[in-house]
C-alpha cells in the first residue's frame, strides 16, 4: 500500500467511525481482521468490529469525531497520530466532553485493515471524565493485563 491509498483508507476509517457507520468502518477491515481497543478489548471480524461500533463506541459517546494526522505507510504496516472527542453519554459521566491523544498502529492485507492497535493514555481520558481514583486503578490493572498477555509481548519479555 502506497502513503496515498493508506491516507485515503484513514479517512474512510475516520470518517465512518465520526458518522457512526458501523457497516463502513467493519468494511475497512479485513473479513478476519482484528480491532484492538483500549477499552473495550479486542474484536475479531467484520460483524464483531461493527457491533462494538455500533453498541458499544456510539452507545457510550455522542458528538464523536476522530481524525487521523501524519500517516506513514512501510508496506504492511502503518502509523498515524490521532486526535479524537466525544460527549460521554454514561450516567456517571454524561455530558463530560474528553479529548484523547493517541498513536495508532496498522497491519494492512490487499488494501485493508488486518490488525488495529492502539496506544492511548487512558487515565487523561479518565481524568477528563472524573473517574474515581480506585475505579481508574482497577481499569489500568486490566490494562497492564491485556499489555502482558499479547503474545509480542511475552516474546519481549524473554528476551
Amino acid at each position: 500500500m502506497n502513503q496515498a491509498e493508506f491516507k485515503t483508507l484513514l479517512d474512510r476509517f475516520c470518517d465512518a467511525a465520526s458518522r457512526g457507520d458501523a457497516k463502513a468502518f467493519a468494511q475497512c477491515f479485513t473479513e478476519d481482521g482484528v480491532y484492538h481497543d483500549y477499552i473495550y478489548g479486542p474484536h475479531t471480524g467484520r460483524a464483531s468490529i461493527e457491533d462494538m461500533l455500533q453498541n458499544l463506541f456510539h452507545r457510550d459517546a455522542t458528538n464523536y469525531d476522530w481524525r487521523m494526522f501524519d500517516p506513514v505507510v512501510s508496506g504492511d504496516i502503518g502509523y498515524a497520530w490521532s486526535l479524537s472527542k466525544f460527549t460521554s453519554t454514561i450516567d456517571a459521566f454524561k455530558g463530560k466532553e474528553v479529548v484523547i491523544d493517541g498513536m495508532s498502529r496498522f497491519v494492512l492485507k490487499d488494501g485493508l485493515i488486518a490488525s488495529y492497535h492502539e496506544s492511548v493514555n487512558g487515565g487523561v481520558a479518565m481524568a477528563q471524565l472524573g473517574v474515581e481514583p480506585a475505579r481508574m486503578a482497577k481499569v489500568m490493572t486490566r490494562w497492564a493485563g491485556w499489555l502482558r498477555d499479547r503474545p509480542e509481548v511475552k516474546a519481549y519479555l524473554k528476551r
